[in-house]
Parts: C-alpha cells; sequence; structure tokens
C-alpha cells in the first residue's frame, strides 16, 4: 500500500514506522527537517521537508498515486484543509485526519472526514477504566447472544489462576493487558491487580462469572 503520512511529530512517527513495518510504501511529509528526528534509525520511506499546503509538496509526495493517506499534524485546520484535498483532489479511497483538539471537531465533521480524536478517546477509555463495576460491556454481536466484557482485576483475584475466574464452554478469553501491553494469556496465567481481562461470552457464560465475582464481594 502506497501512504503517505503529513505531520511528524510523535503521533506521525509512530504511525509511518508501524507502517512500514507492514510493508507499505511510506512517504512522510513535514515542515521542519528535525521533526524526522522522531523516527526510529531503521525507518526507510521518503521524508519530504516543506510546505505541507503547497499544491507542489502533495504532488512530490505522491498524492495522486496514493492509496491511503493520514493527516497528523497538531494544526486541526492543516489536518482539515489536507483531509478535504486528498478526498476531493486527489480522489484518495482512504483519508484519516487527526483531531488535535476537541473543540474544533466539529470542523472535521463537516468535511465529513474520518477522525480519530486521541484526547477525547484517551478521556472516554480513562473514564471507562476508572468506573466502578467489575465488568462491562464493550461489544455485541448478534441480538446480544454474544458479547464482550471489559474486565478490571480487583486486589481479592491478585495472585489467582486465570481458570479461577473464568468457566470453560461458554466464556472464552479474548485478551489480557498488562502495564498497556496485551496478550493471549493460557487459563493458569496468574492474575495481577490491575490487569485488563476482556472475555467473550454467553449470558449464561457470564453469569457463571458474575457469581464468581459475588463470592469475592465484587459486583
Amino acid at each position: 500500500m502506497n501512504v503517505v503520512v503529513v505531520g511528524c511529530g510523535r503521533m506521525g512517527a509512530e504511525l509511518a514506522y508501524r507502517l512500514y513495518q507492514n510493508k507499505s510504501q511510506v512517504t512522510v511529509v513535514d515542515q521542519s527537517g528535525e521533526a524526522f528526528l522522531n523516527l526510529p534509525h531503521d525507518f526507510r520511506g521518503r521524508m519530504l521537508e516543506g510546505d505541507m499546503l503547497s499544491s507542489d509538496m502533495l504532488s512530490r509526495a505522491g498524492l495522486d498515486g496514493a492509496q491511503a493517506l493520514a493527516a497528523v499534524t497538531s494544526a486541526d485546520t492543516i489536518n482539515a484543509v489536507i483531509g478535504h484535498v486528498a478526498r476531493t483532489v486527489y480522489h484518495i479511497p482512504n483519508v484519516v485526519v487527526r483531531n488535535f483538539d476537541p473543540r474544533y471537531r466539529p470542523m472535521h465533521e463537516a468535511f465529513g472526514l474520518q477522525i480519530v480524536s486521541s484526547s477525547s478517546w484517551g478521556a472516554q477509555r480513562m473514564e471507562e477504566m476508572l468506573a466502578p463495576g467489575a465488568l462491562r460491556t464493550v461489544f455485541s454481536a448478534g441480538n446480544g447472544e454474544i458479547e464482550v466484557y471489559e474486565m478490571l482485576v480487583q486486589q481479592a483475584w491478585d495472585g489467582r489462576a486465570l481458570r479461577d475466574l473464568v468457566p470453560g464452554g461458554q466464556c472464552m478469553i479474548v485478551s489480557l493487558t498488562r502495564a498497556g501491553r496485551a496478550t493471549q494469556p493460557a487459563v493458569d496465567t496468574p492474575l495481577r491487580m490491575g490487569d485488563i481481562l476482556h472475555l467473550s461470552a454467553t449470558q449464561t457464560g457470564i453469569e457463571a462469572v458474575r457469581q464468581r465475582l459475588a463470592a469475592q464481594g465484587e459486583k
């Protein structure tokens, strides 16, 4: 895939490197050459320094042959303009823009752009993680026959094996996240307070989990 990333701050550099590692052809554009120092030393994509709103720069970046573009600068107006031009002038099929300041989100929405709002999403995610209650639904399939639940491991389960909490059959372990890193754990994995579990379960399966939590004084 041929991808153009406009903006090489921390977010842009991380995105460009991930795309490069996944074998995409990546071109990174930034108005400051020093921004490219954010990229890992083994990044081998193209790096272009110059005015990101210049039609000449956009042409040099290869927008006319790109399959995707990400506008991830810290300026919402620049992201909106570049995203709009990429869609309407260059007809790039997959355009995603960063919303830096939540107050400018309506502007991106007015352009009909796909948005990633790191501030809004981050605040929402932290609110969810701080909310009381051990179990919460994060995804529902079909008519709710199968749902994915998120659970924050409390002190009562610290050191106990995962099998003690999750019954087999109608409840499956999707992932365990510890210190920000997700894995697919074995049933004998010891839990740690603060772990985040994602479970896929039927109503019967999740009720069995709730019963085990209730036995430890949790809900």
